[in-house]
């Protein structure tokens, strides 16, 4: 599965961003998602996962009430809805694919799968 994020930008704190990551090569909805971010100079980190069906959600707890992780498989898209984004938000954010019929871990050790990256600015 080839993957591609898009909708990141520059916004200012408080503002709400919806991220996309189009999937394509390979059946979407047999694979957990998740989604990860790198901010400069510091290590990737989880954002927020969903199982193969959406029926199983987590969040990292920076980001837990305010980002929503969702997945239309009928046209092989993942999405991230930030609402009331904080400076600490500023990273790259990366999708990618998991396990086959996996659960929405929080370790990239068990994504095989990434996308290029879109970048999200927020200032104060």
């Amino acid at each position: 599965v080839q993957l591609q994020a898009s909708g990141g930008g520059l916004v200012q704190a408080g503002d709400s961003l919806r991220l996309s990551c189009a999937a394509s090569g390979g059946t979407f909805s047999v694979y957990a998602m998740g989604w990860f971010r790198q901010a400069p100079g510091k290590e990737r980190e989880f954002v927020a996962a969903i199982s193969k069906t959406g029926g199983s959600t987590a969040y990292a707890d920076s980001v837990k009430d305010r980002f929503t992780i969702s997945r239309d498989n009928a046209k092989n898209a993942l999405i991230l809805q930030m609402n009331n984004l904080k400076p600490d938000d500023t990273a790259v954010y990366y999708c990618a694919r998991g396990k086959v019929l996996g659960g929405p871990s929080s370790s990239q050790y068990e994504y095989y799968s990434w996308g290029q990256g879109t970048l999200v600015t927020v200032s104060s």
